[in-house]
């Protein structure tokens, strides 16, 4: 009887149920609302439904993150699953490998036909420049600030790569989850804005249609812009580079299954293990303290304080052309591509169905794309690093 006895004490203390804490459930429960939203609401379920269970793994069996270690006796023992994907997070393999993916699936025709587009993305960047200067009045030192505001482009894959590259890699993951989460709160976040900064007539108002754009430009633009941006900013070559190749990879019409791969097979491969490595340093030791809760409160200033300059210098282009522009299109600058384009549409649409913002809006989103990686390179250029 004593027998029975200890296997099914030993069996019950081998169980989550007694060896969590109150912050484990809390993640939990806070992962469960991530798939909820993603699988009920359909709120970027890419992105959502690995981060999210990536999360609820962490915190039932926190070892999947335990990284190698040798024991007193010499023998080493191999780490937690998900360690060696976050592994390649921090060398920053998977942010770049995303690049490609998404220069590869990313029709740039939009941005070339209108290079006005540049400056709405241009403009959308200045959530992060505030975030920076506000992080530090919260207490961080340079870098995890300049890691933090990356945030307000709404671009994980370079806040991760920002992180990794200025050795954040404490704050990777709060930075991370905060990232991809307002990714996928971009039609959520951005319309009050919108809506708030601009009139219903200037809703309304409809753009000419842009002009084609000759195979001979699509081809020679990523080539150009490589060249342009990696010899100012020698530090964004991995993301500037390989979006730029995913897109030639796209153009050039000659690698048809180099196209196929990178948009496709490897871009959700890579955005399995991205998305589960990053949801599983939501650790309840690692997220529930005071600098998770900074990081997140800064994210959502940068990213609505970079849509409304978004909006607003689109304000500012319909007065100087005479109301050819609608200032919806600005907040498509931040760097969620496409989900902002798609709310620029969505609201116009709104106000007037028989109004197709979404290629105008494609520029400034692509705009914005590069604009984040550029002010990533901008920082690592400021510390130093390269």
């Amino acid at each position: 009887m004593s027998y029975i006895t200890n296997t099914l004490s030993n069996l019950l203390d081998q169980t989550a149920f007694l060896n969590l804490t109150w912050g484990n459930y809390v993640m939990i429960a806070v992962a469960c609302v991530f798939l909820y939203l993603a699988i009920k609401h359909g709120f970027e379920p890419l992105l959502l439904v690995p981060i999210a269970f990536g999360m609820l793994l962490v915190n039932i069996y926190p070892d999947i993150m335990a990284q190698p270690y040798t024991d007193a006796n010499g023998i080493e023992h191999a780490g937690g699953l998900l360690h060696y994907f976050y592994l390649m997070d921090e060398w920053s393999i998977l942010p770049s490998l995303i690049f490609m993916g998404v220069g590869a699936m990313t029709d740039f025709g939009p941005l070339i036909a209108n290079p006005k587009s540049f400056l709405l993305g241009a403009a959308a960047q200045l959530g992060i420049y505030l975030a920076y200067f506000l992080a530090i009045f919260m207490g961080f030192n340079g870098k995890a600030a300049a890691a933090i505001s990356i945030i307000g482009g709404a671009d994980g894959p370079t806040s991760i790569f920002l992180a990794g590259k200025l050795g954040q890699t404490a704050l990777m993951g709060p930075i991370a989850v905060a990232a991809y989460s307002y990714m996928s709160l971009v039609p959520i976040i951005q319309p009050p804005i919108m809506k708030l900064l601009t009139t219903e007539e200037e809703r309304k108002i409809k753009m000419e249609q842009l002009r084609p754009v000759s195979k001979l430009e699509k081809i020679l633009f990523p080539i150009v812009i490589t060249i342009v941006v990696c010899m100012l900013l020698p530090s964004t070559a991995p993301l500037v580079g390989m979006l730029m190749l995913g897109n030639l990879f796209r153009e050039c019409g000659v690698v048809r299954q180099l196209t196929e791969t990178a948009s496709n097979a490897m871009m959700y491969i890579v955005v399995i293990l991205l998305g589960t490595s990053v949801g599983a340093t939501t650790s309840a030791e690692a997220f529930l303290n005071w600098d998770t809760i900074k990081i997140v409160i800064l994210g959502l200033v940068a990213f609505a304080v970079g849509t409304a300059a978004g909006v607003l210098f689109g304000k500012l282009m319909c007065i100087a052309t005479h109301g050819k522009v609608n200032p919806l299109i600005g907040s498509a600058g931040v760097s969620a591509v496409p989900m902002a384009a798609r709310v620029s549409q969505k609201v116009g649409a709104e106000a007037d169905p028989t109004n197709f913002l979404l290629m105008h809006a494609m520029g400034p989103n692509v705009a914005g794309v590069i604009g984040t990686a550029v002010a990533a390179g901008a920082f690592m250029a400021m510390f130093g690093v390269f």
